[in-house]
């Protein structure tokens, strides 16, 4: 990618940051699992869930940089577009929101590891700049966000490229799983945080499920054809350091 495309997209992605900070505001619940919504046992549980993938992370993109440091730049693309789409959103179940987010792209350029560290940066910024989300709920939100999305996405990646190597219908595909994971993931943190009394745990997961599904599965396929245009966007414009951040990542090749 030159500089000069990469600069254009990334003036793109600032104006398109700025019309979000401007016109959507920032309360405590609009956005993931707001501060304090949790109880402190269950919070202080997905932290201890995150964080080793998060120094996972941390040691692969170590790698990553230190052997390919041109590709930071697409590096810090995905880590916009990810803080762009997850910073739409749409209310949804009391404490939480649907949203994209945009982590299926990271995933497929990166591998599901990297993205638990670019995630949870993305949501620290928001729960710091925002007020959205929380730091005694970053673990929860960065595990569903940015641990079980990417992890589901990529999977669903991989596993189309093997059974025909359309590239398009997988990178689509791990955008919206990875989006549809997060959401089944929180649905299952609130309910077992918050179970139902008639029904426990499985009945409040099936309320929650049910609430988010509404928004969410539409948002998913949304933000599956985006990834997609994003993509060949970056097929078009810099083939060269894709293919290199892929087979420094370990991703899966083409067909």
């Amino acid at each position: 990618m030159d500089k000069r495309s990469f600069w254009r997209f990334a003036a793109l992605v600032c104006v398109f940051a700025v019309y979000l900070l401007l016109n959507e505001p920032g309360t405590a619940e609009a956005m993931h699992i707001m501060e304090g919504f949790l109880p402190v046992g269950w919070a202080l549980f997905w932290w201890v869930a995150f964080l080793p993938f998060f120094l996972l992370g941390v040691r692969k993109l170590t790698r990553i940089t230190r052997d390919n440091p041109e590709l930071k730049l697409l590096m810090g693309l995905s880590g916009a577009f990810t803080f762009v789409l997850s910073a739409l959103k749409m209310p949804s179940v009391t404490g939480s929101s649907s949203h994209p987010t945009g982590t299926g792209l990271g995933a497929v350029m990166l591998g599901p590891l990297p993205m638990s560290v670019i995630g949870s940066v993305v949501l620290l910024f928001q729960a710091l700049l925002l007020a959205h989300g929380g730091i005694t709920t970053l673990g929860a939100n960065a595990f569903s966000m940015a641990v079980a999305g990417p992890f589901a996405g990529y999977a669903a990646y991989r596993l189309i490229m093997k059974l025909n190597g359309r590239e398009k219908l997988a990178v689509f595909c791990a955008a919206a799983v990875a989006d549809l994971m997060t959401y089944v993931v929180t649905s299952f943190q609130l309910a077992a945080a918050f179970p139902s009394a008639d029904g426990g745990v499985l009945a409040s997961f099936a309320k929650f499920g049910g609430i988010f599904a509404v928004t969410q599965i539409p948002l998913a396929v949304s933000e599956g054809l985006l990834t997609v245009l994003l993509w060949n966007w970056l097929k078009a414009y810099s083939p060269q350091e894709l293919s290199l951040l892929k087979r420094a990542a370990g991703g899966g090749g083409e067909r």
